[in-house]
């Protein structure tokens, strides 16, 4: 579980929790939370970590809804 598409980049980058942690300026506990969907990371975060792994940061902010707003449209009313 958690974000399997983030681990997948950093092991194709060939790069630990510790080494990129390192790189963005958190803790090593923290990322790992980060990695595991336990925590999400602010926009200033998502864009450090997305330079440091080379992927849209944006990437952490797709496919998120909430009960009020779910991601499909079919609550949205057609605009005239």
């Amino acid at each position: 579980m958690g974000r399997d598409w983030l681990r997948k980049i950093r092991n194709e980058k060939d790069m630990t929790h510790e080494e990129v942690a390192t790189l963005v300026k958190i803790s090593r506990q923290y990322y790992g939370m980060i990695e595991s969907e336990v925590r999400d990371p602010g926009v200033t975060l998502a864009k450090r970590i997305g330079a440091v792994l080379g992927f849209d940061w944006t990437l952490f902010f797709k496919h998120k809804g909430n009960e009020t707003f779910p991601l499909d449209d079919s609550h949205a009313k057609e605009v005239v």
